[in-house]
């Protein structure tokens, strides 16, 4: 049976939910690298990690090299005396530090690799209609997503599940399957597998402002599950033409319906308290939405004090 000596790396909130069943797991954490403090906020004050506020909270050894590759982060690593390094939801590490540890690096990713290599493959997932993803690990390589497999865990994706809820899903599941690597390396029995590279893969793109906006000469069930996959960020959003204005709406949830109808495509019809967005196989009907200096509610909040005119619609 191995001892290990752990370095955790990670920044947001889904990779504390790791750290903290490694720690709860009774795993010798020695320390952990995470972003630097950055300013956030109205004041600018400087905002401390996720991972680095738990961190704290445990009394963990704390590291925040702004440069990777800097002597000073270099020695510091070294001096922990770690023999392996877990990665999750952290940026891209040089080969002197994903190499230093004698039983390697080994990352979380959230899909079931090699489909959805990249930046935010939960959004993506969803995005693309999969009813299927899940988390895997494996051990870094030169390339990003591409190393040794070690072990994966399947997950459903509900047909209304948004990208909000399909994270915390996957931050739990990801969060054992870790522990169970850990487990398998303690005891000397890990078996890993190349990843196979045949078919269609399918990559998460970065989210940008392009691919966030709305298409609406898409599907009716595409626009749908862009929409649910940027729910609750980074959001879905189009321009908004209504009377002579021109502005801004993120959509944050909407309904299917599937029907015929003559509208031209992105005319907003209003009925009662509710607004829908004509499209070529039906309506998308917006349930949550933000305007310009709102705050994100229902659309039947919205219309107690917003006026839709006859003329409106997206584009």
């Amino acid at each position: 049976m191995r001892d290990l000596r752990i370095v955790f790396m990670g920044t947001p909130e889904f990779a504390v939910f790791s750290l903290k069943t490694i720690v709860e797991a009774g795993y010798n954490v020695v320390g952990v690298v995470t972003a630097p403090d950055r300013p956030a906020g109205r004041g600018r004050k400087l905002q401390e990690s996720a991972v680095k506020q738990y961190s704290n909270q445990q009394n963990l050894k704390v590291l925040q090299p702004v440069n990777l590759k800097s002597e000073d982060f270099l020695t510091e690593l070294k001096e922990l005396k770690a023999n392996l390094q877990v990665v999750v939801a952290f940026r891209m590490l040089p080969a002197v530090v994903w190499k230093m540890p004698e039983f390697g690096t080994f990352n979380l990713h959230a899909s079931l690799l090699p489909q959805y290599r990249g930046a935010a493959p939960i959004n993506w997932a969803i995005i693309n209609g999969e009813t299927e993803t899940g988390v895997s690990t494996f051990f870094i390589d030169e390339k990003i997503d591409t190393g040794e497999m070690i072990m994966q865990e399947k997950l459903p994706i509900g047909a209304a599940e948004n990208a909000g809820e399909l994270h915390d899903k996957l931050m739990a599941a990801g969060a054992k399957l870790i522990v169970k690597t850990l487990e398998a390396i303690k005891e000397g029995e890990l078996k890993t597998t190349a990843q196979t590279e045949n078919g269609e893969l399918k990559t998460a793109y970065k989210l940008d402002r392009e691919n966030t906006r709305i298409n609406w000469e898409a599907t009716l069930e595409g626009t749908y599950n862009l929409i649910r996959g940027l729910s609750p960020y980074p959001t879905a959003w189009t321009m908004l033409s209504n009377g002579n204005k021109e502005e801004i709406m993120k959509i944050y949830a909407g309904e299917m319906e599937k029907t015929g109808h003559e509208h031209a495509t992105g005319k907003i019809v209003q009925e009662g308290k509710t607004i829908k967005v004509a499209v070529k196989e039906g309506f998308l009907i917006l349930t949550e939405v933000q305007l310009p200096g709102k705050k994100k509610m229902p659309v039947k909040d919205l219309l107690n004090g917003y006026e839709f005119y006859l003329n409106a619609k997206v584009l």
